[in-house]
């Protein structure tokens, strides 16, 4: 008897289908890579496509909030705190490069920031030492994610504290950071945030050159996180999140250690934050308190809703097209657009519940399918003797 020989794939061939394959295949894939690379940048302006650098950023802290809140049901309010992180260690290292001694030696107190100077203070805080080595400050814009997220979130995790509770607690936490950073404007320059950043290491960020460098290395950055998200979403990690999701007690008594897996993926969540704020940074020139609030972390929530909390490149999506409306509405309706702008939140929730990746999954993915064919299964070959 002969039979039909199953396939066999090599390593990388089993990778990529894993990496691939599902609600964000290949095809998505494919179709955010021609958008972001080629039809943005040739498309729009400079400043434009800066903007639209910009809006990427927010797409970091959208697809942790897919692992965290749509795969893993941990509802954070508080993802600004982490973006904030990134952003505000960027900012510290682009501002002792710009407080040179030649650039402030009309202060009183040459060689420190200058709002430092502002605030009477006459030497460097022993925490922004570290950020004198660009090295170390981009260690730091992943290790403290992690250190902060794992220290917040264990022994909640470890109480059983979810839910609702839990979505407020985070969002208490940003607020913390909010009137910690207002109120040390001697360490952090307040209200007014981190401004006159200048150069990377000799290099001006500022030039629109530099600009649309930085644009491709956000992509480039982006592309990354989705590959490392996807990948975790297909691994029995990423299973055993979506499991504990829906049954929780189910898991519980299986044996597995809930308070690891919720503490592992919220501090991944937290460190994608982190990169997000970090681009941020880079791409606009300075960074406030007021971009890591309250407000801005329920922002990332709308445009996680709006794509789709269970698609990872959803979420790049939806940052993009509700900041974009945002802008063309504010500018063409300076007094009604933040009407419009609920309006039309609200018709998406209540049209697309799963965002704008239910479009795909409920409606073009067949048809897309039934053209290309993918349905038809190969037939078994007959047995001959």
């Amino acid at each position: 008897m002969k039979s039909q020989s199953t396939p066999t794939l090599t390593p990388n061939e089993g990778f990529l289908d894993k990496l691939l394959s599902g609600r964000s295949s290949f095809l998505s894939y494919s179709l955010l890579a021609l958008i972001l690379v080629v039809i943005l940048p040739l498309t729009l302006s400079e400043f434009r496509l800066n903007m639209c650098g910009k809006y990427l950023c927010y797409s970091f802290c959208c697809i942790g909030l897919v692992l965290c809140w749509g795969h893993a049901g941990i509802l954070s309010l508080g993802q600004g705190l982490y973006f904030g992180l990134g952003g505000y260690s960027m900012a510290m290292f682009l501002k002792l490069e710009a407080s040179d001694l030649e650039s402030t030696k009309i202060q009183t107190t040459p060689g420190i920031p200058d709002f430092m100077d502002w605030n009477q203070l006459t030497e460097l805080p022993w925490f922004w030492q570290p950020y004198h080595s660009f090295t170390l400050t981009l260690l730091l814009i992943i290790i403290l994610p992690i250190l902060l997220a794992t220290l917040l979130s264990f022994f909640y995790f470890k109480g059983r504290v979810t839910g609702v509770v839990f979505a407020i607690l985070t969002q208490s936490m940003v607020a913390c950071a909010w009137y910690f950073i207002v109120g040390n404007q001697g360490f952090f320059g307040g209200i007014n945030g981190m401004t006159d950043l200048k150069t990377l290491n000799g290099w001006d960020i500022r030039e629109p050159s530099s600009q649309k460098i930085l644009y491709f290395i956000t992509v480039a950055c982006l592309f990354g996180c989705l590959f490392f998200s996807k990948w975790i979403l297909n691994s029995r990690l990423g299973r055993v999140l979506s499991a504990q999701r829906d049954k929780e007690e189910r898991v519980r008594f299986s044996g597995y250690d809930l308070t690891a897996f919720r503490v592992f993926i919220f501090a991944v969540a937290g460190v994608l934050a982190s990169i997000g704020g970090a681009l941020f940074t880079l791409q606009v020139g300075f960074m406030s308190p007021n971009l890591i609030g309250v407000v801005p972390s329920i922002d990332l929530i709308i445009y996680t809703a709006v794509g789709g909390r269970l698609c990872i490149v959803g979420a790049v999506y939806g940052s993009l097209l509700v900041n974009t409306a945002r802008t063309l509405f504010s500018e063409a309706y300076p007094t009604l657009w933040v009407f419009i702008y609920g309006a039309l939140f609200i018709i998406i929730v209540l049209a697309l519940p799963k965002g704008i990746a239910g479009i795909w999954s409920d409606h073009l993915r067949v048809r897309v399918r039934s053209l290309l064919k993918l349905d038809k299964k190969d037939k078994p070959e007959k047995l001959t003797t």
